[in-house]
């Protein structure tokens, strides 16, 4: 190979960044270091008028190398991946690859792509609305490159406003691309990051990066983070880091330490890690908060998530919306620690856990009115009606805002409806979960460029009916719990819906849950549509015990007569475009996994049970000879008491023992 060979391939390395580690391996080449490589480069056409670095940059998802490099291959996480050395898997999603050990030693779920993705599109636009106001321009790969309207969120004292300021050509700004640091950009902190995935998409998807600090308390997934991110090639953007998600955060409480944007997606619950993380993100900045422990927050251990977030849930239809308001709550009060407060910009729940992206800002003023943004819910344990008690409330006189206990209760000893007693849960958030127009900024990034993630339809869906979603109504009634109520059937979503807007009353869907009926109409009005449609689908009311809750409230005459006639505003948008809303099962036996351990695997305890309990209800229903119990020992054998030994099963008859008449 000549000089001006060698020169020409040192050039494309500096312009060129993907061409790196080819360039290097070439080089290398040339004193018989490394077997032979052979590499190619796709001829690529830029925009006219498109600076060649800048083109180059923006196209980087149009290179290929093919290389005959040592290492193992890139395979599709969807195909379960191929084992390659010493039981190590290559996964590969987004832009980024990771090598994932077999063993289950560190954590990793494929069916949370859906969160990676979401989160790489909301830090994008954060991004992209915080660097505008220093004259910085991201560039997404895939994204047209024309000028837009930016939203500037970054000035004290108008967080709550979304002010556009135009940007175009007559003016002068930095372009960032992906992959490479922008001094003045975000410093990001995934604080429990296991195999550094989430880390290393940031660093290759999201641009206007200063840095991202992958951090973990496992030393062996520190060791894999550091070989991932050699495998990306991404050192100079992620740093490794081997601490305590809590210690970390509280070191960098430090004004000059604050991190931008910090992602807490841990195993379970993360209330340990709120304190640290509302103190360790800077002014405006962006919390990302995951909870997968749903069975606490729905409502079967309300006294449990009282110890963890400072509130009691209940078991009621919108336990997902009211797990959302749950977290909200928590992270606000906390913030109040500190002379702090959040803005919600974005609350999902979405198969088995939930995710909230707030911003976090300081002002005294602002954390008085907290209080009032809080309120407790009466929820009726017959009919499931319910009614909010705010903690709180403004009072305005003239210029002056008085801060006051809010009057109450709501309802009476039992329900005006059915007569049965009420529930309390919370407190928890009755403040809008969304910001709609960072929510539009995020669905039009991703509707314009569908290319960029593989859930990118089922996030249009989800942002559609956020944006549809009424933010100023808490919680939602469910058709068919209001059928089943008065043992009726149950009226189609198009006729509920027509008769709220027919009544005049505002009405939307909830992306939550899939059946949900949101509306502003009082609950007496909501019974007597229920009423109204009953007459219509009468029910045998001798059926009926006289105090059951369908006896009381179909024992009143309805004051509205309703309207069932289908009007064309009753059918949402996202419903009429056929979005993916609601999506099936990704894939077997998901869910949220199991716990990482030390030395790896699976518990044996665990793996039995999953055997056992696999299909469980399927074959009750089909075999009724009662045969599928056979492989449950009953209680005296596990106890080591039982007189039929290894012929124990679930149910059987036996001799009653010294002191009992019952069988076993």
């Amino acid at each position: 190979m000549t000089e001006k060979s060698l020169l020409r391939i040192w050039c494309m390395r500096h312009t060129l960044s993907q061409l790196r580690s080819a360039t290097e391996h070439l080089l290398w080449k040339t004193w018989n270091l490394l077997p032979s490589v052979d590499f190619q480069v796709r001829t690529l056409s830029f925009p006219e008028g498109m600076e060649s670095d800048r083109a180059q940059e923006m196209e980087t998802d149009g290179f290929r190398l093919e290389q005959n490099i040592v290492q193992p291959p890139a395979v599709d996480s969807s195909s379960g991946g191929e084992p390659v050395k010493n039981g190590e898997t290559v996964i590969t999603e987004g832009k980024a690859k990771i090598i994932f050990p077999s063993a289950n030693e560190v954590f990793y779920n494929p069916v949370q792509e859906f969160n990676r993705d979401l989160t790489c599109a909301v830090i994008t636009e954060f991004a992209r609305l915080q660097l505008s106001s220093k004259r910085i321009q991201i560039a997404v790969p895939g994204e047209e490159n024309v000028s837009k309207v930016v939203v500037d969120l970054s000035k004290e004292g108008k967080e709550d406003e979304l002010e556009p300021t135009l940007t175009g050509d007559e003016e002068e700004h930095t372009v960032s691309t992906v992959g490479e640091v922008c001094q003045d950009g975000l410093r990001v902190l995934e604080a429990l990051a296991a195999s550094g995935l989430r880390s290393l998409r940031f660093a290759k998807e999201v641009p206007g990066l200063r840095s991202v600090v992958a951090n973990d308390v496992s030393s062996k997934a520190v060791e894999l983070i550091n070989q991932n991110i050699r495998l990306n090639d991404m050192g100079h953007l992620v740093t490794a880091s081997l601490s305590d998600a809590r210690m970390l955060m509280y070191q960098h409480k430090a004004a000059k330490d604050l991190f931008d944007v910090i992602d807490l997606d841990p195993y379970g619950s993360p209330s340990m890690f709120l304190d640290a993380a509302v103190q360790a993100v800077s002014e405006g900045g962006l919390l990302c908060v995951t909870c997968t422990d749903m069975a606490v927050m729905a409502g079967n251990s309300g006294e449990t998530c009282y110890s963890k977030y400072g509130a009691m849930s209940i078991k009621a239809k919108y336990c997902h919306e009211m797990a959302l308001r749950i977290i909200l709550h928590s992270l606000d009060l906390h913030a109040n620690r500190y002379q702090r407060y959040i803005v919600p910009l974005l609350s999902v729940s979405a198969d088995f856990y939930i995710r909230v992206f707030v911003r976090v800002f300081s002002g005294q003023a602002k954390v008085k009115a907290s209080a009032s943004k809080q309120a407790f819910v009466y929820n009726c344990v017959g009919c499931g009606s319910f009614h909010f008690q705010r903690l709180g409330k403004l009072a305005h006189n003239g210029n002056n805002i008085t801060y006051k206990a809010a009057p109450g209760p709501p309802v009476g000893p039992s329900c005006e409806h059915c007569r049965q007693r009420h529930q309390l849960g919370g407190p928890m958030w009755a403040e809008p979960l969304h910001e709609a127009g960072f929510v539009q900024r995020v669905l039009s990034a991703v509707g314009s460029n569908p290319g960029r993630f593989r859930t990118s339809q089922r996030i249009q869906g989800i942002l559609s009916m956020a944006i549809e979603e009424l933010s100023d109504v808490p919680l939602y009634y469910t058709l068919d719990n209001l059928s089943k109520t008065i043992h009726c059937n149950s009226p189609s979503l198009l006729q509920f819906r027509s008769a709220l807007l027919h009544a005049g009353y505002r009405v939307s869907l909830s992306h939550a849950c899939k059946n949900a009926i949101k509306t502003d109409a009082p609950s007496s009005v909501v019974w007597d549509i229920m009423r109204c449609w009953e007459k219509l689908n009468p029910v045998k009311r001798e059926r009926l015990s006289e105090n059951c809750p369908a006896a009381c409230i179909l024992s009143v005459e309805p004051k509205l007569q309703a309207s069932f006639t289908i009007r064309a505003d009753a059918n949402p948008n996202s419903r009429k475009q056929g979005l993916k809303r609601f999506q099936l099962n990704p894939e077997p036996n998901w869910g949220p996994k199991a716990r990482a351990r030390a030395g790896g695997g699976i518990s044996s305890s665990l793996q039995e049970k999953r055997r056992r309990h696999q299909d469980k209800r399927k074959g009750c229903a089909e075999e009724s000879d009662g045969s599928h119990l056979k492989n449950f020992p009953c209680k005296r054998f596990r106890e080591g008491s039982c007189s039929l030994g290894d012929k124990c099963r679930y149910s059987h008859e036996t001799e009653p023992q010294p002191g009992s008449t019952a069988p076993v």
